[in-house]
């Protein structure tokens, strides 16, 4: 059950992300139309902006589960099985303490921002903890499905990212490779 749960959070995270980058593409679109017509446009800049920041971050999680995130696989195709797992587990340890270090920083960052009420220097004043709240939950949301995998692993499961990159390249699709 808190597997499934995860599953649709990281692809719910996912889809938030895919989400803000249909709303950059709109964005740009008006912007462009508005310059047509003589209209201000410069407060666009600052939310498309933002929601770079918002899509990037919120979608780690779901990259990160579904092996989109490059990995050099030179040596552990190489290794025994046995090995590739030992390297594995000492690298999902070092990533969920520098995520977890990441995903520090990224909340103590906004709660500052938010408790010194920052606002944003550009031509929408805003509250900068508003925009910032993504890259916070975007890296709670990295953390986990790094800790995630880090237990998998150690259970003696096949990582999720490696599977999800096989099964890619059992149906022919070698795309993400390239």
């Amino acid at each position: 059950m808190l597997r499934r749960w995860l599953d649709r959070i990281y692809l719910g995270a996912g889809a938030v992300g895919a989400g803000f980058i249909v709303l950059i593409c709109v964005l740009m679109v008006a912007q462009s139309i508005m310059r047509e017509l003589g209209l201000r446009t410069g407060a666009i800049n600052d939310i498309v902006a933002w929601f770079c920041a918002a899509a990037a971050f919120l979608a780690m999680a779901h990259a990160f589960k579904h092996g989109d995130f490059v990995r050099v696989t030179l040596l552990l195709e190489k290794l025994p099985p046995r090995r590739c797992r030992q390297l594995e587990v000492v690298s999902l340890a070092i990533g969920s303490v520098a995520v977890g270090y990441l995903m520090w920083a990224a909340c103590s960052y906004t709660y500052e921002s938010w408790e010194f009420n920052d606002i944003s220097q550009g031509l929408l004043p805003m509250p900068l903890w508003i925009p910032q709240l993504s890259f916070a939950l975007g890296s709670i949301l990295l953390w986990v499905a790094v800790v995630d995998e880090f237990i998998i692993v150690l259970r003696g499961g096949v990582p999720t990212f490696v599977r999800a990159v096989e099964e890619r390249h059992a149906k022919g699709d070698f795309s993400s490779d390239i």
